[in-house]
């Protein structure tokens, strides 16, 4: 792929679906309705895609909250049984504006994979441009050969956040209802993390379900300041305010990896209503 942006259109993607080193990977899913991001696979999908699974391929079983990142070399030698190796260009899609693609983009870029990019728009974009899909299956083919890091680099444990609160710019990308705590749908207690600023993740994208433009994203974010963590529920939404960071030409983001799962679960502090508020004492 010949420039830099982590998005593909729909069109420009549809020209290069011949191309042999081309991966591409539908990581829909939904958390009120488990296996439904399996079925709508079955149902129809791109050319050549592999479904990967959010709860397995891309979370760890324990860890820090409901989505912990998985151990480095397991999601490697994952990716590598999918195909995914060290020449392969990646695309990433769902069926959410790119909300869950943003998992896995950040997970490989983290990991210094070389290629991969978000299908602006997803699966919804593809289908509305009358572009390809179909039902078949890709048999299994012979493992790749994928190189990436042995660590994470751009996270912060609940500890390292926590020595860091005022010092940075706290980012929760959840609903505002789940940040004001009138509603919790799957973590213990409502609320949000004290000094934390709510902006909701749909902020991001156009009526089109695609990402604003770089100028309208940067507008968004650059007014935070200093370093800046992303934080959301689990720590997979999250990804998509780092996409929007990187399309806006901003510095990336550190990831809280637990999110409020992982907060709400461990007796920390917990504010409510439309203010930040602070850490006691």
């Amino acid at each position: 792929m010949a420039d830099t942006s982590p998005l593909i259109s729909p069109e420009a993607l549809a020209e290069r679906l011949d191309d042999p080193r081309l991966r591409l990977l539908d990581v829909r899913w939904w958390l009120t309705e488990p296996g439904r991001g399996r079925r709508d696979y079955l149902a129809g999908h791109l050319p050549g895609a592999v479904w990967v699974d959010l709860d397995t391929d891309l979370s760890a079983p324990t860890g820090p909250g409901r989505h912990p990142l998985p151990a480095p070399a397991a999601f490697a030698a994952r990716m590598a049984a999918l195909g995914v190796g060290d020449d392969s260009d990646v695309v990433a899609y769902d069926d959410v504006g790119g909300t869950i693609a943003a998992r896995i983009w950040w997970m490989l870029e983290d990991l210094g994979h070389r290629s991969v990019r978000v299908l602006d728009g997803g699966y919804p974009a593809w289908a509305a441009a009358g572009l390809p899909v179909t039902t078949d299956i890709p048999g299994p083919g012979p493992a790749a050969s994928l190189t990436l890091a042995d660590r994470w680099t751009r996270v912060v444990d609940r500890d390292g956040l926590v020595a860091r609160l005022g010092r940075v710019s706290l980012v929760d990308a959840r609903a505002p209802e789940r940040y004001r705590g009138d509603v919790e749908p799957v973590d213990p207690y409502p609320g949000h993390i004290p000094t934390a600023v709510n902006l909701p993740l749909p902020g991001n994208l156009g009526p089109d379900g695609r990402l604003l433009e770089a100028a309208a994203l940067h507008a968004r974010f650059a007014s935070l300041g200093g370093p800046v963590v992303v934080a959301c529920g689990s720590g997979v939404n999250a990804c998509h305010h780092a996409l929007a960071m990187r399309v806006a030409g901003l510095p990336d983001p550190l990831l809280y990896e637990g999110s409020y799962s992982d907060w709400s679960r461990s007796g920390m502090p917990v504010a409510t209503g439309d203010e930040p508020g602070s850490m006691p004492g």
